[in-house]
């Protein structure tokens, strides 16, 4: 379907929406008898659960905290100016994330409040919205974020918008939103199985629970249609909760799927059976272990390294009646000063009777995940900064927002990530000089991105070779006990036609220190392995077998215990491109070793921090390794 101009839309659009509607309802599986909807504001609060929130907020002073950051923001959002139409590339996702933000805040700050000055500007920045020529359908997630924005300010608002404005700002859901998600060159997110099909969903079903008395059969073709489509992305969670595109876009898209999830719930009483998933009740516990003791994420794929609060992490704590997944969250919630996360005030809907002082650390240290990105997360504490953690990330390079780090590895000690991750580069500065960058084929100019090949990787290079993007790895035996959580893979498909074999392991050992093994078999000719670490420390080769790492006052040692013969090196980080961003402070440090045709070796390396008090203990081959 086309979309319509502006100016023939009053005449065209109702027909338009008659024609849909009708082609639809024969698709309908979930919402036949729908019935009617609770009254305006039916989204994720219903009228008079405010009261809920203000019992919540006189009980415990970190919630207070939290309403008050959000109202503190709404008195400077009342001083900005109204949103424009800027575009940034080819995105105004940046314009629509503002907007959801500042529409969110003002709204629930007017139902908290009754201040008129909050709805006063919640209402314009919709009539200002409402006149955008569109909101960039060609990236729908911008139409997304932009459509869910406009139905809370609406909904949430309705009884105290002014007549012209409700119909105004109700075509805009219509034609702006939903109209553009009927259009096919649109809606490829309908068949996607990652982030955005969660967040196009959610943010349509917001569009059509906020107009549904309007337009009763295209709203429960739009909710049907998300009820159906959004089981793909929630499949990637199977089997244990471990989400393929990392910690950055598990935040994205999970917390938009959750926010679908509760809507969905509070106005039929039913999510379908969607929570019950296989793996997504589960992933919660993915991204509580993704956070390392210095609140650093392991940052694998495009996924950035900071951590931050996951308003959805408080529905699967109510949910699950498991407040320890909030371990990491509540230092989040007890220190937060500003309100940045769009999502924010969905925390305070989804807060139950949780009283954040009493939350309690998670009683597990080792995490493990298989699927499309396999992930084994350990640590020896989660109460003191100096413990020791250790990441291992498995998977493919083919998987959506992948880098080539099958086998890498991030891994902390008193208090300093030693082996890091760089994440992604800004996509607007790569796709501006024209780069390949959404290519995931063998050849693509992605994998010459200088953060995105497996080079500057914590993970094993043969005979100069970009991995295979075929190439996958999953976890092939792990143990939890605590002298030598562990966990191994098999990365032989990264290599094809250079190593029969290769296995790598991972392990804390004793609580003490770490072990990286590597067990490989050459095919019928010589290789070179490069066996590489990224650091932001100042390293120094100390010997024929070690490298000493100092930072923040703290040391580490490498010590190659196996071969005894290697060549130890250290490269820069001086980006090959001048698309590539700069990488100051850092720097890669390992060894290289040929072994030759047909010939079976092994490579152990130990990672031993000063804090370190025997690191003697004999450590087994691979086959040993796992739950015995």
């Amino acid at each position: 379907m086309r979309h319509l101009p502006f100016r023939c839309f009053r005449v065209l659009f109702p027909m338009v929406l008659l024609l849909t509607t009708v082609l639809a309802q024969a698709q309908l599986k979930f919402l036949q008898d729908m019935g009617e909807l609770p009254p305006h504001p039916r989204i994720l609060l219903l009228e008079g659960e405010e009261q809920q929130i203000r019992e919540r907020i006189n009980a415990d002073p970190a919630w207070e905290k939290i309403h008050q950051v959000i109202m503190n923001e709404c008195d400077k959002i009342v001083s900005l100016p109204e949103l424009e139409r800027k575009m940034e590339g080819r995105r105004l996702l940046g314009v629509s994330r503002e907007a959801l933000r500042r529409l969110f805040y003002l709204s629930y700050a007017c139902r908290m409040s009754g201040r008129d000055s909050y709805l006063l500007k919640a209402e314009k920045e919709m009539l200002a919205i409402s006149a955008f020529s569109d909101w960039n359908p060609s990236h729908f997630l911008d139409v997304a974020e932009m459509t869910m924005a406009m139905a809370i300010g609406y909904d949430w608002l309705h009884a105290k918008l002014s007549a012209p404005s409700r119909e105004i700002i109700k075509n805009a859901i219509l034609k702006m939103g939903i109209d553009a998600s009927l259009n096919r060159s649109h809606a490829g997110f309908l068949t996607a199985t990652n982030n955005w099909n969660q967040v196009c969903n959610a943010g349509m079903t917001y569009g059509a629970l906020a107009v549904y008395e309007d337009m009763p059969q295209l709203s429960r073709m739009i909710i049907d249609r998300a009820v159906e489509s959004i089981r793909l992305p929630m499949e990637e969670y199977a089997p244990d909760g471990a989400y393929p595109e990392g910690y950055g876009y598990w935040g994205y898209g999970t917390n938009f799927n959750v926010m679908f999830l509760s809507a969905i719930k509070k106005v039929l009483q039913t999510d379908f059976g969607l929570a019950a998933s296989s793996g997504f009740m589960q992933t919660a516990f993915y991204l509580e272990h993704m956070t390392g003791p210095t609140k650093m994420s392991f940052n694998y794929a495009d996924s950035g390294l900071n951590g931050g609060l996951n308003p959805a992490m408080c529905w699967f704590a109510t949910q699950t009646g498991n407040t320890s997944l909030l371990w990491v969250e509540r230092d989040y919630i007890e220190n937060l000063d500003r309100g940045r996360d769009r999502l924010l005030p969905a925390i305070m809907v989804w807060g139950g009777t949780i009283r954040v002082s009493s939350i309690q650390p998670p009683a597990e240290n080792f995490w493990m995940g298989q699927g499309t990105t396999p992930v084994a997360l350990m640590r020896t504490s989660w109460t003191t900064p100096d413990a020791v953690y250790l990441g291992l990330k498995c998977g493919s390079a083919s998987s959506n927002h992948a880098h080539m780090d099958a086998g890498s590895f991030v891994m902390e000690a008193d208090g300093v990530r030693w082996a890091m991750d760089f994440g992604p580069q800004d996509y607007n500065s790569l796709e501006q000089r024209g780069v390949d960058l959404w290519n995931m084929r063998q050849n693509s100019q992605r994998w010459e991105v200088f953060r995105y090949h497996n080079f500057v990787h914590n993970t094993l290079t043969v005979n100069e070779k970009l991995h295979s993007v075929k190439g996958y790895a999953k976890i092939e035996a792990y143990s939890s006990a605590p002298d030598f959580m562990n966990a191994v893979t098999d990365l032989t498909s990264l290599f094809e036609g250079d190593l029969a074999a290769c296995m790598r392991g991972v392990a804390i050992v004793n609580q003490q220190f770490v072990v990286v093994r590597d067990e490989l078999k050459t095919s019928d000719r010589e290789a070179t392995i490069r066996w590489s670490l990224l650091t932001s420390a100042e390293a120094k080769l100390t010997g024929k077998n070690t490298i000493e790492l100092k930072k923040d006052g703290k040391r580490l040692k490498i010590v190659v215990a196996e071969p005894t013969r290697v060549t130890m090196k250290t490269w820069p980080t001086t980006p090959t491109h001048d698309y590539d961003a700069p990488n100051p402070g850092t720097v890669l440090v390992g060894f290289e070793v040929k072994v030759p045709a047909n010939a079976s070796t092994t490579l152990l390396v130990k990672l031993i921090p000063q804090s370190a008090r025997s690191t003697s203990t004999k450590i087994p081959e691979l086959k040993a390794w796992g739950e015995k």
